[in-house]
């Protein structure tokens, strides 16, 4: 089986380098073709590369709080370019404040994302859904 290709980075105007490259690692050491963006990545960034990679993921990190502001319309921007049904990841401290993270994961999902994750998930996590969701 071919390995599966992900588009990993950080999103909008975070300069939150080390998870990142820690994530990214993690899922190289898991099996996966990692084609990192690395940080500050536009949402264009990220279509361009899944669209040149055949990419079957993105996932996409956030640290400073924006994340639920940066992401707003990826999956439209996706369908739009033919990346209709790709796996969508969101994680990383994605809102500023505390907020009840159910909530978080709700607008996340309203926003076409197929999962997000909360502050301090492990990398086991992301890669245990992403075999189950690519069917591995």
């Amino acid at each position: 089986m071919a390995k599966k290709t992900l588009v990993t980075g950080v999103i909008g105007a975070d300069v939150h380098a080390v998870g990142n490259k820690i994530l990214a690692i993690a899922l190289e050491d898991a099996g996966f073709t990692v084609v990192n963006l690395g940080v500050m990545v536009s949402q264009e960034e990220f279509v361009d590369a899944a669209v040149e990679t055949a990419a079957d993921a993105s996932v996409v990190s956030s640290l400073y709080g924006h994340g639920e502001i940066d992401c707003q319309g990826l999956r439209e921007k996706c369908d739009e370019a033919g990346l209709r049904g790709i796996v969508l990841l969101a994680g990383g401290n994605l809102v500023v404040g505390k907020q009840d993270f159910a909530e978080v994961e709700k607008r996340f999902l309203s926003m076409g994302f197929t999962r997000a994750y909360p502050p301090g998930t492990t990398v086991e996590t992301s890669i245990a859904d992403l075999r189950e969701l690519l069917g591995e």
